[in-house]
């Protein structure tokens, strides 16, 4: 088949891409750096003139211009799979929506359950020499959303990373109703923020228990970024690596010549991902790179993937615990900030590998709106707040005053281990709550 003629049956303009949109509509938006900007800013043109139109995508690295059209809410609403900043503002304004799910689930709602996209809309890497798309650093969800999808419209940035990987990473020209060339602007850039003390000594802590052939997940945030940074700075060696999200301290690990994935049970030799996001170094470095292999997400975050390789180590952040070890990392009481992602996932998947531990890092204070310091550990989890990972599912609880592990602790013992590792200054109050809910007993004050 000729490919290059049959790509040019189904090139069009956005603009008239974008008239296959009707009132009512489910549009798929892609996902994180996928999203489409030509398409996008042609459908926010329409956008007047259409009402009800239900978007679904997630992890936003550019405000789209559909956000920016007058009383959005009136002809849209944005549904969330998981929130950046961009998301949570627009939210807030009442033309949006979160989604809760466990990632690793997210292709089988498209399949099962939500069952019926109207357009699908993607920013893809060039086609190559086969009639293959690749979907960039985000294979995730988007082969399960191309395949309930009626129409499917693919935009071309040759920007795009190619993403190897075998497995739902592309769609071929021939499942493409249309393709819009972009205007091949630089991927959307996620600048890690400079590490702080309280993030540096959590990650010696958690550093100190990584042995050499462990396979790494890293999740977003500082602290996970500054594990990674240290792990590059090591002895480690023989690392593997198996994550949701693929972030710039991957890159340094692999250039200090740390990551062989030699010691890896399954995808031995290869780093699998679902999804990528950081500077133009990773980009770059995923780039028709084979050692990197973009993987569905119900497979990267399948506990049952992840039990099999051994010496299993998952990093990841928290807005705050309570005393029974119940993990919010998604919420401010009912306001949700980001999402639960594969935080769960990879938790239960890490206790279940042989030798594998998962980490829960948190400061043990921040600073609130008035200017006072408040406890990120907490009798109880605020009214509302969103409960990301079980008191059960709980192994390591690491801030800046010590590590504790929960596994196989009663209550009195899980408030104990909490407590000490609480800030100081809080301390006597949450022993004081700990008694009031008659979970505390004092063999720490003999």
């Amino acid at each position: 088949m000729d490919y290059k003629a049959l790509y040019q049956t189904k090139l069009t303009t956005a603009e008239q891409a974008v008239k296959t949109v009707k009132s009512g509509d489910w549009v798929d938006y892609g996902w994180c750096v996928g999203t489409p900007v030509a398409l996008d800013q042609a459908l926010a043109a329409r956008m007047p003139e259409l009402y009800d139109v239900n978007f679904r995508g997630g992890v936003l690295m550019r405000m789209p211009e559909i956000f920016k059209i007058d009383n959005p809410a009136a002809h849209m609403t944005w549904n969330s799979w998981h929130m950046s900043g961009i998301e949570r503002k627009f939210i807030a304004t009442g033309a949006g929506f979160y989604g809760s799910m466990r990632y690793s689930e997210l292709p089988r709602f498209y399949r099962e359950h939500i069952g019926h996209v109207d357009v699908a809309m993607l920013q893809v890497a060039s086609m190559d020499q086969h009639g293959y798309f690749s979907f960039g650093p985000q294979a995730s969800h988007l082969r399960a959303v191309c395949d309930v999808a009626d129409k499917i419209i693919v935009e071309v940035n040759e920007n795009m990373p190619r993403c190897l990987g075998g497995m739902e990473d592309c769609i071929h020209i021939s499942e493409v109703d249309m393709i819009v060339e972009g205007n091949n602007i630089a991927m959307p850039e996620m600048g890690s923020v400079p590490a702080t003390d309280v993030d540096r000594k959590v990650a010696e802590l958690i550093v100190s228990e990584i042995p050499n052939g462990a396979c790494l997940q890293l999740g977003i945030g500082g602290m996970p970024n500054t594990v990674g940074s240290m792990i590059a700075d090591s002895d480690l060696k023989d690392l593997g690596v198996h994550t949701e999200m693929y972030v710039d301290a991957f890159v340094d690990i692999a250039a200090a010549g740390k990551i062989n994935g030699s010691q890896k049970m399954i995808d031995r030799g290869r780093q699998a991902y679902a999804f990528a996001a950081g500077t133009k170094k990773l980009y770059d470095y995923l780039d028709n790179n084979p050692q990197c292999a973009s993987m569905p997400v119900d497979y990267t975050n399948d506990v049952h993937i992840i039990s099999q390789i051994d010496n299993f180590i998952s990093i990841n952040n928290a807005v705050d615990i309570d005393l029974f070890g119940q993990v919010n990392a998604e919420s401010a009481g009912v306001k949700q900030i980001s999402g639960t992602g594969g935080q769960l996932d990879f938790v239960m998947g890490a206790y279940l590998s042989k030798g594998g531990k998962s980490f829960i890092c948190l400061a043990s204070t921040f600073t609130q709106k008035d200017g006072t310091v408040a406890s990120r550990i907490r009798p109880t989890l605020s009214n509302g707040s969103i409960v990301t990972d079980t008191r059960s599912a709980t192994h390591y609880v690491v801030t800046e005053y010590g590590m504790v592990c929960l596994k196989g602790k009663s209550s009195w013992e899980r408030a104990e281990a909490l407590i000490s590792v609480a800030h100081p200054d809080f301390r006597d109050q949450l022993i004081a709550d700990a008694e009031k809910m008659h979970i505390w007993k004092r063999s720490n004050k003999r």
